[in-house]
Parts: structure tokens; sequence; C-alpha cells
């Protein structure tokens, strides 16, 4: 029992290493866009495809059930005009990367997953370094700036259906004034809370695929084993993303002066 345990942190040490060894070779010849260009186009699309319809129904009610706590209580205190303002905060800064990257990972990240799993058990990754052929360079790096681009564009769309759904609550639903819910969106907020989202959204999403190829790639044990990868891999995505969500915020309020 007491070797089971030690061996714990040597395992997590030398996962750990490996999936940051995948990461580092798939960017290491990322110039070469030519040999990846194909590849990286069909990805987008299939990402796009698979989770653009989902993140705006998550969005909508995610939206409006913001708008029912700050509408609530700004109605208590007597500002509703700052609803607008608290609407943007909570989605643009928060909301939308969590919620882009959430779809991500448990979509295209579990859908990359299962492709190179797939791909392993059946040595097509091997038979590609028999001939010559790079699989990380050819599979893996596509697939990471294929996240990374999707994931700039959906967390603009996040936001647009979250602050939506908002408007719909608070202004129909609760009889705030649209002229009071849009004339606070200037009030707290400013254009570092946009690149703040976007780079949030291209870091999650750089690290859902980074997980999600590297749990392929390790894929073994038959069939069973892909599936335990792709849940592995969803998982794994989640902690980190939190994790790098709690750096990035701590950062962003240390370093950048917030509006008053």
């Amino acid at each position: 029992m007491a070797s089971t345990f030690a061996a714990k942190p040597q395992i997590l040490l030398r996962e750990t290493g490996n999936m940051f060894a995948v990461c580092l070779e798939g960017i290491r010849n990322t110039w070469k866009v030519s040999e990846w260009a194909g590849e990286y186009l069909s990805q987008c699309w299939f990402i796009a495809k698979v989770t653009s319809l989902p993140v705006i129904l998550i969005s909508i009610p995610f939206g409006m059930v913001i708008a029912l706590h700050v509408g609530s209580f700004n109605r208590q205190l007597g500002a509703e005009a700052a609803t607008g303002a608290a609407m943007v905060l909570a989605i643009v800064r928060e909301a939308a990367p969590v919620a882009t990257a959430l779809l991500i990972a448990g979509a295209g990240g579990s859908a990359m997953t299962a492709d190179l799993g797939s791909r392993k058990i059946r040595d097509e990754i091997s038979a590609m370094e028999v001939m010559a052929i790079n699989p990380i360079h050819r599979l893996v790096t596509p697939r990471l700036w294929a996240a990374t681009t999707v994931s700039l564009a959906l967390v603009s769309l996040v936001s647009v259906a979250g602050l939506a759904g908002g408007f719909v609550f608070n202004v129909l639903v609760q009889g705030t004034t649209a002229g009071a819910y849009f004339s606070g969106f200037t009030a707290l907020v400013q254009l570092s809370d946009l690149w703040s989202a976007l780079f949030k959204a291209a870091v999650f999403g750089f690290i859902a695929a980074m997980v999600a190829c590297y749990k392929g790639l390790y894929a073994g044990g038959g069939p069973k084993g892909v599936g335990d990868a792709v849940n592995q891999a969803v998982v794994v995505t989640f902690i980190l993303i939190f994790f790098a969500n709690f750096i990035m915020t701590t950062l962003y309020f240390a370093l950048i002066p917030q509006k008053f």
C-alpha cells in the first residue's frame, strides 16, 4: 500500500512531462503550415459544427440566471441601472471563456481523443512512423491550433448569446428599461476585459486540445482503453482549465487597473 502511494507522484510527473513534450513537439514545426493546413481547416469546421449550437443553448439560460440574480440584487439596492454593467462583467470576463472551454473539452476534445485513440489501437500511428511521417506534427499540431482558433470565435458567440438572454429576462420579465440595461455596458467595463476574455478562451482551447491529443496518442487496451482515455481527458481538462482560470484572473486583477 505504501509503495502504491509513493508511486503516485512519479506517475503524475511522468504523465505531465509526456503531455508537455507532446505539446512542445506539436508547436515546434508549426511554421510548416502547408503540411497541416488541410487538417487544420477540417478540424476547425468539425469543432465549430459540434460546439456552436450547444454553446448557444447553454449561454442563453446562463445569461438569464445571472440576470435573475443580478437584477434582484440591484433592485434591492435601488441600482437597476447597473444591471447591464454587472451582466457584461460576469459574462464577458468569466462565463464566456469558461463555457467555451467546457464545450471545447466536452465535445471537440472528446472527439479528438477518440479519433487519435482509435488510430493508435489500429496501429495507424505506428504505420505513420514507419513511413517517416511525424504523427505529432501531422495530427496534433492542426488540432492544437484549430481548438485555439475556434475558441476565439465561440467566446464572442457566448458573450452575445448570454447578454441577449440577460436582456430578455431583465428587460421583458423583470421590467428594467432597455436604455438602463444598455447604458450600463460601459459603466464598469473596459477594453482590457475583452482582451482578457479572448486570451483566456485561446489558452483554454489550447489546453483542451493538448490534453485530448496526449490522451489519444497514449491510449491503450483496445476500445475500453480509448473510452477510458476520453473520460480521463475531459476530467483532466476541466481541472486544468479551472486552475488556469484562477491564475489568470488573479494576474489580471493584479496587473490591470480597474475602472471605477
